[in-house]
């Protein structure tokens, strides 16, 4: 199904509305993407923490934010998706309808760390996702993107 172009809003994006199948399930699956993203994310901090002496310990909020970071920056920037969203079948579109260069991965990487950390904004995000036409998150409504269903794309 080709991405029509819609006027108003974000003219690259599908209509949600007339290309409801590009969002169907999408707020379900980006929770889900999270979570194998944050457990992908724990076994990598379990795996650096023999590197620190075990001084990790006492960071490890930081090393999951950094570690958080540096995985989703590689992974949303050389497929516009996470491995997590990859197995459920979404990825991130620019306001053109466009994967995400690695300019827009690293805003949106910034955003969301910066969501993550400060939970009120997580809560907003999360309460946005799943009321927005375009399920879109902060930090999505921020810069024009959205995460669509992949398959609806192909």
């Amino acid at each position: 199904m080709p991405i029509e172009r819609t006027p108003p809003g974000l003219p690259g994006l599908p209509d949600p509305e007339l290309q409801a199948a590009f969002y169907a399930g999408v707020p379900a699956k980006r929770l889900l993407a999270w979570l194998i993203d944050a457990l992908a994310i724990g076994v990598l901090v379990l795996v650096a923490l023999p590197f620190t002496v075990f001084i990790g310990i006492f960071f490890l909020p930081v090393m999951f934010l950094v570690l958080g970071f540096a995985y989703r920056l590689v992974t949303i920037a050389g497929a516009s998706a996470t491995p997590g969203m990859r197995l459920m079948a979404i990825e991130f579109r620019d306001r053109g309808g466009r994967r995400f260069d690695g300019g827009t991965a690293l805003a949106h990487t910034l955003l969301f760390t910066l969501a993550c950390a400060i939970a009120p904004l997580q809560l907003v995000s999360a309460v946005m996702m799943a009321t927005s036409a375009r399920g879109q998150g902060l930090g999505d409504m921020l810069l024009g993107t959205t995460a669509i269903n992949r398959a609806a794309a192909a």
